[in-house]
């Protein structure tokens, strides 16, 4: 019952109406593909196809090949952008932006995209030891002045070791896909993270960003489907803290009117080829809670609850957030799209950057995630001055995040502010904005 109630969109699950996502867009080492005429410049993309050696799961992970085909969209769609764009006057986030993809790229510095191994390794060995070092200062102090910092601070560690993973499952870690496959089953693993599964159903998010029926994640409910979910249901939803807790349980289930599982290589999430990978990732998983569980044997239950269980669960807590926000809660409503509307491009544009003070170098600057959104080869810590060169392209297109003070407190204030107001968007447009429900308690008529 737990996995409906907690689940991304309701309590109850719902008949399947979306389409399968597409997981099967990037092709094999073995296809056949005109590299000329599909106008591919992506350096790493290009090597990939042509290097047949070894398995390529950078590959899968990076921008799509129907990339370089948004440039055309782009030219018919220019055509139909909003003169109100240019005067200054009015600005209208869902109108098709006057530049392509390729234009960010050009503005972006050549050496943003090169990846360093052994500086993506240098930021792996400091969190891991400060993990550590945080489990032995609180296990030698063990009072209850200590516990709550321990937990805040241990659970942003947790949060840490899943970006880093999180950037082994792009490829921006590095250009080995050993290196990334290794380090990224190591760090997701200690948080219980299914590495490959993760990584798949994460490149379709990437894929589909911004779109309604082929989003993975935090996409909106249709209006017909969210009038019919029960009042409980939709309290649940939008009620904290149940939407900050749910991501174990999109890992066992996914959400709500989409099918599958992270840990079963049969799950319509996976292509045939991508099973031992599944299977290999869920076996990790399993070794992990195994070892979590001889450990409560040896140091009892209560003592790993403390260590381990809480800083969990504040690490699932911080990647609702995270995630959540980085595609709700702005001053202005932010499109969504459908059909021929949506593109890469465009649905790419409807992320948000976020400021989280202190925390930013912590968690590896994955706040600046416009530009991840849209190019998610580049490492993390060339994403800030990445962003920065690709201003002057995006204008206003580009949302500047509010500045935070130490703490990134003020975030709750929009989290709060859209679980009241962004509740279903409607059952037919190409574009469409959320709405709220006025008879849902505390949202805005």
């Amino acid at each position: 019952m737990a996995s409906y109630v907690l689940s991304e969109c309701g309590v109850r699950p719902l008949a399947r109406i979306y389409p399968k996502p597409r997981t099967t867009c990037v092709p094999s080492a073995t296809t056949n593909i005109n590299l000329s005429k599909s106008r591919i410049t992506h350096t790493d993309l290009r090597v990939s196809l042509l290097n047949n050696k070894e398995r390529n799961w950078a590959l899968r992970v990076s921008t799509p090949l129907r990339i370089q085909t948004v440039g055309e969209e782009d030219n018919k769609q220019t055509e139909k952008t909003n003169n109100n764009n240019n005067n200054g006057e009015f600005f209208d986030p869902g109108a098709p932006p006057p530049f392509k993809l390729s234009d960010i790229r050009a503005a972006i510095p050549k050496h943003c995209w090169v990846k360093n191994p052994w500086k993506s390794m240098s930021y792996v060995v400091r969190d891991v030891a400060i993990v550590f070092g945080l489990a032995a200062t609180a296990a030698y102090f063990n009072n209850w002045v200590v516990w709550p910092l321990y937990w805040f601070a241990q659970s942003t560690m947790f949060w840490a070791l899943f970006v880093l993973g999180h950037d082994c499952g792009h490829g921006s870690f590095s250009n080995n896909h050993k290196l990334n496959s290794v380090a990224g089953h190591i760090l997701h693993s200690s948080i219980l993270v299914p590495y490959h599964g993760w990584r798949i159903s994460h490149r379709t998010h990437h894929q589909n960003h911004g779109h309604v029926e082929n989003d993975e994640s935090w996409h909106p409910l249709p209006e017909n489907i969210y009038k019919s979910l029960d009042d409980a249901t939709k309290k649940l939803r939008f009620t904290l803290p149940f939407p900050l807790l749910a991501y174990p349980f999109y890992l066992w289930s996914r959400s709500p009117g989409k099918k599958g599982s992270h840990f079963d290589p049969s799950s319509d999430l996976f292509v045939p080829s991508e099973k031992k990978d599944v299977i290999t990732s869920t076996l990790c998983w399993t070794a992990m809670a195994a070892l979590l569980v001889g450990l409560s044997f040896v140091m009892g239950p209560v003592q790993m609850l403390k260590l381990y269980g809480i800083p969990y669960w504040g690490f699932v807590m911080w990647l609702d957030l995270v995630t959540y926000l980085h595609h709700h809660g702005h001053d202005d409503k932010l499109p969504w799209y459908r059909g021929q509307e949506w593109s890469y491009l465009r649905g790419g544009l409807t992320t948000l950057d976020r400021d989280y003070g202190w925390i930013n170098n912590i968690h590896h600057d994955i706040g600046t995630h416009v530009i991840h959104h849209l190019f998610p080869q580049i490492p993390h810590y060339h994403l800030v001055e990445a962003t920065e060169a690709a201003k002057p392209v995006l204008g206003k297109y580009y949302k500047e995040p509010k500045k935070s003070g130490p703490l990134p407190f003020y975030l709750l204030g929009y989290l709060i502010k859209s679980m009241k107001e962004d509740h279903y968007v409607s059952d037919t447009g190409g574009v469409v904005y959320y709405q709220a429900d006025p008879n849902l308690s505390g949202s805005q008529k």
